[in-house]
């Protein structure tokens, strides 16, 4: 059996496993995402040193948050990190002397939902992960659509309010400032800085300090009930949905996939979501109502999709 590793790199952790051909993980490590260029490529040669010195791998495929080239070796632009037209191919092969694949990580996360999780076996899969900001995938009859210049399904940066919050792309109102992590972040700590007394569990999971509240906090005190917490989700939610019906009006999915770390939050965000899903659909009532369904993968989707992907390119 074919070992390959894959690597996915988010806003804030450089995770690298070693995949199998059937998606398990065997071994895996993290580092922090460094916040340069050249610090991020060396996180990502250091976890793939690691694990290549305990096994015996052909390939290593490498899921970057921002849009790839064609070519699959080149970032165009990341909005949450730092590369601008950068060469990540070229940069690692030598380090790491192995075929590498460079892929979008939203597209990765979709191949594996497709190929060992959540979607496998559906004709049209549209994934939605929520992480830092959006990302998004699709796989249409078992192939995953990259568009004409291979950036397709960056749906997060979908306008869904004009002229709304500045977005790290550079636009206004985009999908992932009203539904992300970093959304559930802002959101609790606006309500903390206006009502301390709504927010006062919140506040105290952080310390007493607004500025330190995260996502992961925003989760931990909704699964214990905080009102304030679970409305947030709510709120969330609801905007999630409303993205996810503009998809079906475009796509026309046969299953949509939520992934990334802030669907752990599970049915406090999938509820709302299905919710607003049903009653913002074109042409409700008249047409089949597509599932939505929790990634089976978890946050190793990523990771497991780009090494897949590798893999199959030697």
């Amino acid at each position: 059996m074919s070992l390959a590793i894959g690597v996915d790199i988010g806003g804030t952790k450089v995770a690298a496993g070693v995949v199998d051909e059937d998606g398990g993980v065997l071994a895996l490590v993290r580092r922090p995402t460094p916040g340069d260029v050249a610090g991020t490529e060396d996180a990502i040669a250091d976890c793939v040193a690691e694990l290549a010195e305990r096994y015996d791998v052909v390939a290593v495929g490498i899921g970057a948050a921002g849009w790839i080239a064609n070519d699959r070796a080149t970032v165009l632009f990341s909005p949450h990190l730092a590369w601008r037209d950068e060469p990540l191919k070229e940069a690692l092969a030598g380090r790491i002397g192995l075929p590498v694949t460079v892929e979008n990580d939203a597209n990765a996360a979709a191949w594996a939902e497709y190929r060992f999780g959540a979607a496998r076996g559906e004709r049209v899969v549209c994934i939605v992960t929520l992480g830092t900001g959006i990302g998004g995938g699709l796989v249409v009859s078992g192939t995953l659509y990259r568009g004409a210049f291979g950036v397709a399904a960056e749906w997060g940066h979908m306008q869904v309010v004009p002229d709304g919050r500045r977005c790290a792309c550079g636009n206004r109102g985009c999908w992932e400032m009203y539904a992300s992590g970093t959304a559930l972040a802002r959101d609790a700590r606006e309500l903390a800085e206006v009502s301390p007394v709504a927010a006062h569990r919140l506040l105290e999971l952080a310390g007493g300090d607004p500025t330190a509240l995260t996502g992961t906090l925003v989760t931990a005190a909704a699964r214990e009930g905080d009102v304030a917490a679970v409305e947030i989700f709510i709120a969330m939610g609801r905007w999630l949905g409303r993205g996810i019906a503009s998809l079906a009006a475009a796509l026309d999915p046969s299953v949509v996939v939520i992934g990334g770390g802030v669907s752990e939050a599970g049915e406090l965000l999938l509820r709302p979501a299905q919710e607003e899903f049903a009653g913002l659909l074109t042409g409700r009532g008249f047409r089949p109502l597509a599932p939505i369904r929790l990634a089976a993968l978890g946050p190793d989707a990523g990771l497991v999709g780009a090494a897949d992907l590798a893999r199959r390119r030697v």
